[in-house]
């Protein structure tokens, strides 16, 4: 079976009841883009186990319909492991995707994460995962250890972090001659440098891996106490 050409989609392997129709309501694709995108296939008498093409699926619907954060699936993954991986109960994860078969899931498909609310006793604050993140880069990031935002994240996989989940990083100790300040709207280190009169320099030692250009609403920093 040949390999259809499918630049900046995704490819599909039919299974038993999937129609064109089907598919583009699943993968929130236009049927007539799915149909372009697969001359000399006919959409009346697809095959099981046929390759499909399905074109430039965005990885998110339109704002307001998942109550959470869109996760791409990759090999291997069920909605329950997606329920141990973001602590999230199965049923809400079902229950967010209405239509589609969780014994069917496709790599590269976009599924829903419904998010539980913050979690009112996290020692800290909550932050929005970005591309990138680790939970190494945010350890240094936030002057706080791996195993310690792991322990305020319990059932958190450090492999697998999805752009979007929500995690709890916790408070941070600051060494002698240092206060805890918490970042706020605006804030910049050059900002919180002159408002303590202190130096963005002297702010950098004391916060090792702390990047200057993406400072947190919530985060806590330490700033050296001027005499």
């Amino acid at each position: 079976m040949s390999i259809p050409s499918c630049p900046g989609g995704t490819l599909y392997t039919i299974q038993a009841g999937d129609t064109f129709f089907l598919l583009s309501q699943r993968f929130n694709v236009p049927l007539d883009n799915i149909i372009a995108a697969n001359p000399g296939v006919d959409p009346n008498n697809l095959q099981i186990g046929q390759l499909v093409c399905i074109p430039g699926a965005p990885p998110t619907p339109p704002p307001g319909v998942c109550p959470g954060f869109f996760y791409i699936i990759q090999p291997g993954d069920t909605f329950f492991q997606l329920s141990q991986r973001f602590n999230v109960p199965l049923d809400a994860i079902l229950a967010a995707n209405p239509g589609v078969d969780p014994q069917q899931l496709q790599i590269g498909q976009a599924v829903c994460i419904p998010t539980k609310p913050p979690i009112p006793e996290c020692p800290g604050f909550i932050y929005t995962v970005k591309a990138g993140d680790t939970l190494y880069s945010l350890a240094r990031q936030f002057g706080v250890t791996v195993k310690a935002i792991q322990d305020v994240n319990p059932g958190i996989d450090p492999r697998h972090l999805a752009i979007g989940q929500k995690i709890c990083i916790p408070k941070r100790r600051c060494p002698e001659g240092t206060f805890v300040y918490v970042v706020k709207s605006g804030d910049t280190l050059s900002s919180i440098a002159r408002r303590y009169k202190t130096t963005v320099q002297a702010i950098v030692k004391v916060n090792p891996g702390i990047d200057p250009d993406k400072l947190a609403i919530g985060q806590e920093i330490c700033v050296p106490n001027v005499p």
